[in-house]
């Protein structure tokens, strides 16, 4: 006897239902009896919601995982995509002072010793007058990072204008009255292209809703880069022109912290697929973002700060 995608014979007694949807459990164009959500529990559609046609019911299996929301998660597993390294420009002969770096500023430390290490998250708490950096120690699943006296770091630290990476030396640990570091002048300061706002690449499920001023989300694209800004997505058709106000909703994870955004944006750029079947970009702007959604966005962009991909005047 076969059994559909809906339905899983366990062998003792009634079948269990599935949690993992096959294209053909999910109906096109009638209310959904379930919310769908992701592989990672990240809400697609909701209880309701309607897969308007095939172009999305195509779109919703290419690129995501869709499972039943209702029913208990399996184990779960999967992979991290590889980050790709930024490139800087040339050098450039900046100072501490030409960067704008502001006490409080995130930075992201890691030693120079062997090849490929993550950046560690950190803050600057002082400068000096001959331009060395106090710092808070860099924190390694919560535990201060070991670094010695003498020791080279590499610093990338994102500035209002720019983003820089620069070396700098170990010149002291302290621990009185509190644990901090201190950091010699920066060496040779890298510039990337000085712009508006840092973008890094991702992969997120996005729902929107054509209507700014509505309360429900009609359909459902997929993210493609954020910044603190915006984000570009892709989506099975052209959802409105430049200029047009929509409302987005999407989570975003960073280690501890998880945080559901729901706002409006604007359209600033669309480019339609060149051919039949092809996914339209749209360049969005947020509108309306409170201070909590404003830190999320912030560190999910730092926590990648190694797969930057461009630097722009604007969201596109």
């Amino acid at each position: 006897m076969q059994t559909s995608e809906a339905a899983v014979d366990t062998g003792a007694g009634a079948p269990t239902e599935s949690r993992q949807l096959s294209p053909d459990a999910v109906p096109v164009g009638a209310p959904l009896a379930f919310p769908i959500v992701d592989s990672d529990g990240t809400l697609l559609f909701e209880r309701g919601a309607v897969v308007i046609g095939a172009e999305e019911h195509r779109f919703l299996f290419q690129h995501f995982r869709p499972q039943r929301g209702d029913l208990s998660p399996a184990s779960e597993d999967g992979s991290a995509d590889a980050l790709s390294t930024v490139k800087p420009a040339e050098p450039d002969s900046l100072t501490l002072k030409e960067m704008h770096l502001t006490i409080g500023a995130l930075i992201g430390v890691r030693s120079q010793v062997g090849m490929g290490a993550p950046m560690h998250p950190s803050r600057i708490i002082g400068f000096a007058p001959n331009e060395s950096l106090f710092v808070t120690p860099p924190l390694v699943d919560g535990k201060p990072m070991q670094l010695g006296v003498g020791e080279n770091v590499e610093i990338v630290a994102i500035a209002s204008q720019a983003v820089f990476r620069f070396v700098c030396t170990v010149d002291s640990v302290c621990q009185m009255p509190f644990h901090y570091l201190v950091l010699s002048k920066p060496g040779v300061v890298r510039r990337l292209r000085e712009r508006k706002s840092v973008r890094v690449r991702a992969s997120l499920p996005l729902r929107f809703g054509i209507d700014a001023d509505g309360t429900g989300y009609e359909s459902l694209g997929l993210v493609q880069s954020v910044s603190a800004m915006g984000m570009s997505f892709a989506a099975p058709w052209t959802v409105g022109e430049v200029g047009k106000h929509i409302r987005v909703a999407f989570t975003l994870r960073s280690k501890d912290l998880e945080t559901l955004i729901e706002t409006t944006a604007i359209i600033r750029n669309v480019q339609p697929g060149s051919t039949p079947g092809d996914l339209a970009t749209h360049g969005i702007e947020f509108e309306k973002l409170n201070q909590v959604e404003q830190m999320a966005l912030k560190v999910y962009v730092f926590d990648r700060i190694d797969d930057v991909i461009f630097w722009t005047s604007g969201p596109k």
